[in-house]
């Protein structure tokens, strides 16, 4: 089966076509068969890349004004007479969407059904910023494909198995009734990949695995997994709270946002913007959000570059330890993200000062590891630190496959 994954940004679109069905499943043996992105949609520069697997990436530039015109071009691309690695539209076998917010009615991928949209424009109070244009994606290629299933495959239904006590806030719990104020968590395809793929490496199965998955980026999210369920993660009722992130602040004193409304004359458009676009490792820094920047930065004696990795790691460490006492203990601890999977600094540093629970870092190993699968435990490590690039899509186009066939996820 040719399955479609599509992640739908506000102004971009990435894509790839993957060929799976249970029996590659099973046997770990899914083919990417090209893979792309559309950038800058609604402008007269947008990008076009192209990438077959195999061959030489393809890039083109022009008007795209919308995602409907995004998507029409993505297919016009996959079935090129010359560039293209389909003959028609008609050998895409389903679509695979990924969505944001699936909010408590979605504790799964589904089907997408009307009566399922309607559930996920329901949430769109939850996630303002991202459920418009997924669902904007999901219509644009229904009505360019719309003889095929298509799949909503969500970031938040796998931590939809955390316990009340992980979930809930110290509020009134009349705001969790009325309003389903709660910890919801993100991230949950890339997690979910990596716990299973970390249980693969390890040779146990998922009755006798506890893990603490780390996914690094601009967005940066850690997640318990006890026996294959998220049992606590650090985003919440947005992704705002948990680790200092690229531009977000991560976990702060409620009061100081009244507090710095008022010193500052700010709105709640205003501090808004400043939380999340303004602040974390790019506040801290002035410098910049991106890791790499600021190690070159700190290599050359720049303070505050080096606060703001400090405190980075500082509260990884924090959650890696939190979540291992969470769940009474933990057997790996697993780095994935542009962060996670390609800077060795950061994840020695961050688990510097965890030998106590077994956590001991080859580094290396660790050195060697960028962007590549690799156990970077030290020899005689009772706890394994393992390095495993995130496949968010392989997940998406996998559910596609099994809701398809009626077959259960595992």
């Amino acid at each position: 089966m040719k399955v479609l994954v599509l992640n739908c940004g506000s102004s971009s679109v990435k894509y790839q076509l993957i060929e799976t069905s249970l029996e590659q499943i099973e046997a770990n043996a899914d083919v990417v068969i090209a893979k792309g992105s559309v950038d800058r949609i609604g402008t007269g520069s947008a990008v076009h890349t192209f990438q077959p697997a195999g061959r030489a990436k393809v890039t083109e530039s022009g008007e795209i004004l919308e995602h409907r015109e995004a998507l029409t071009q993505i297919v016009r691309m996959l079935t090129h007479a010359e560039k293209g690695v389909i003959a028609s539209p008609g050998e895409i076998d389903a679509v695979g969407h990924r969505v944001v917010h699936g909010g408590e009615k979605f504790t799964a991928s589904a089907l997408a059904t009307p009566e399922a949209i309607a559930a996920v424009e329901a949430c769109v109070p939850l996630a303002p910023l991202h459920n418009p244009p997924n669902l904007r994606g999901y219509e644009a290629a229904k009505r360019i494909l719309p003889d095929v299933p298509h799949a909503l495959v969500f970031d938040t239904a796998y931590h939809q198995t955390m316990p009340p006590v992980s979930y809930l806030y110290g509020l009134p719990y009349v705001l969790y009734s009325r309003h389903k104020i709660r910890r919801y968590g993100f991230h949950g395809t890339s997690h979910r990949f990596v716990g299973w793929r970390s249980r693969q490496l390890l040779g146990r199965p998922r009755e006798e695995t506890r893990l603490v998955t780390c996914h690094l980026g601009n967005g940066a999210s850690v997640c318990a997994i006890d026996h294959g369920r998220s049992v606590d993660t650090s985003m919440g009722f947005t992704p705002l709270e948990g680790l200092l992130m690229g531009t977000r602040s991560g976990d702060l004193d409620a009061s100081v946002v009244f507090h710095v409304m008022h010193e500052e004359d700010l709105t709640e458009h205003q501090v808004t913007t400043m939380l999340n676009k303004h602040s974390g490792l790019f506040g801290l820094s002035g410098v910049s959000n991106d890791m790499r920047e600021l190690l070159a930065e700190e290599a050359k004696g720049h303070e505050r570059a080096k606060l703001a990795i400090d405190l980075f790691c500082y509260r990884l460490r924090k959650y890696v330890a939190a979540y291992a006492g969470a769940m009474g203990g933990v057997d790996a601890v697993i780095f994935t993200g542009g962060i996670g999977e390609n800077s060795p600094a950061i994840r020695s540093r961050s688990l510097a000062g965890l030998e106590f629970m077994g956590l001991e870092v080859d580094e290396a190993k660790n050195a060697a590891a960028i962007g590549t699968e690799a156990d970077v435990s030290a020899a005689g490590a009772r706890v394994k630190t393992l390095v495993i690039p995130t496949n968010e899509e392989l997940i998406i186009a996998r559910d596609t496959v099994r809701l398809v066939a009626g077959a259960e996820n595992p």
